[in-house]
């Protein structure tokens, strides 16, 4: 089960929102084939194993083999056929199972269609490391909302930007807090910077708000890493940004929280929210809807306490620069009720890992 977990992570990025699923067949002691889930919408792990085994000569030790897979095999139509039938057609007798899928099209279905042909199968293998490596799509399925993730670089004294008046940002005083707006200020170093965007492949969003947008005008891609790009989620509520910023360059899809219109076009989905409801909520609620699992909250200050205020948050990643202090500046959010679990030193930065605490 350890190797399948280690397979599954390959697919990390490319597989959503599908979940990362890794499958090794055993005869004897010895690995005959293994696989992983490699993309969304191409064959399943279990498909590529079984397929691997076949290919090296091995088809007629199937039905004498044992089956690990990470997460419950599938029992239904989707973008590919049901994988239980392709595990019973070979007549594999023993299945192994890391847990069951939350996926209320699976659920326990997988199981109880491989039990009813009588092979047998076992589950709650490495369990809790199965549903770790999965809890984007587990909180997906079981709270019906994206995992979220907070991120943010902060000065030595607990600054994430300098203060200063543009004059063309004073359309904003609904959103920058009247004419008073931020000047971009580079924090973290370029190591960090790499992992940040390493941090961005492995989400399905990423997440702004408008003076981000304006001061920064980032391209919220994954030029430094090799993988895929997010999609690039923009709070933007009068639609006065320009369309001159590189977020609205078409290359990746786009989608602009306002309150103006509800309309798609090449790539740039433009979705009305309304100012008399939690804004949070209206994001998470889209983003549900949009069958979206995962967001890197990325700022700003406003917008990353308005998750933490409201509770809505699984993980923060918090970029420390130990040699930079300004002074006077924007301050950066404040977590309450954490539990830190990582500590990670990035040459000038540190990086602290933190978690909500329940309950």
């Amino acid at each position: 089960m350890s190797r399948c977990l280690e397979l599954a992570k390959q697919g990390s990025g490319f597989v959503t929102p599908n979940p990362m699923v890794g499958a090794v067949l055993v005869y004897e002691e010895k690995i005959i084939g293994e696989g992983y889930h490699q993309r969304f919408g191409e064959a399943h792990a279990e498909v590529n194993c079984i397929n691997q085994a076949i290919q090296n000569g091995k088809k007629d030790l199937l039905k004498h083999s044992t089956l690990y897979v990470s997460l419950e095999p599938c029992a239904h139509y989707g973008k590919t056929p049901p994988c239980t039938d392709l595990i019973i057609k070979n007549k594999i007798p023993t299945v192994f199972i890391g847990c069951r899928d939350p996926n209320k099209d699976v659920n326990g279905r997988g199981i109880e269609k491989l039990n009813a042909t009588g092979i047998k199968t076992e589950e709650g293998i490495l369990e809790k490391e199965c549903i770790e490596l999965n809890k984007r799509f587990f909180t997906f399925h079981l709270q019906h909302r994206p995992y979220i993730i907070l991120k943010w670089a902060q000065t030595a004294d607990g600054k994430i930007a300098l203060f200063n008046i543009p004059t063309n940002l004073k359309d904003f005083e609904n959103n920058g807090g009247g004419k008073k707006s931020f000047q971009r200020l580079l924090i973290s170093n370029e190591y960090s910077n790499r992992l940040v965007h390493k941090w961005r492949s492995e989400e399905a969003s990423i997440l702004i708000g408008t003076n981000t947008a304006f001061v920064d005008d980032p391209e919220l891609n994954t030029r430094l890493w090799e993988g895929p790009s997010p999609i690039r989620l923009i709070v933007d509520m009068n639609l006065k940004l320009p369309s001159s910023l590189k977020i609205f360059n078409r290359q990746t899809r786009t989608i602009v929280f306002n309150t103006k219109k509800h309309e798609e076009e090449n790539n740039l989905l433009y979705w009305q929210v309304t100012n008399d409801v939690s804004l949070v909520h209206q994001i998470l609620n889209a983003l549900y809807h949009l069958k979206i699992q995962s967001v890197l909250v990325e700022g700003g200050a406003r917008l990353l306490q308005s998750f933490i205020d409201e509770s809505l948050w699984d993980e923060a990643r918090i970029i420390s620069n130990q040699q930079l202090a300004i002074g006077n500046g924007l301050a950066a959010p404040i977590l309450e009720h954490v539990e830190k679990t990582k500590e990670q030193k990035v040459f000038s930065d540190i990086i602290d890992y933190y978690k909500p605490i329940t309950g």
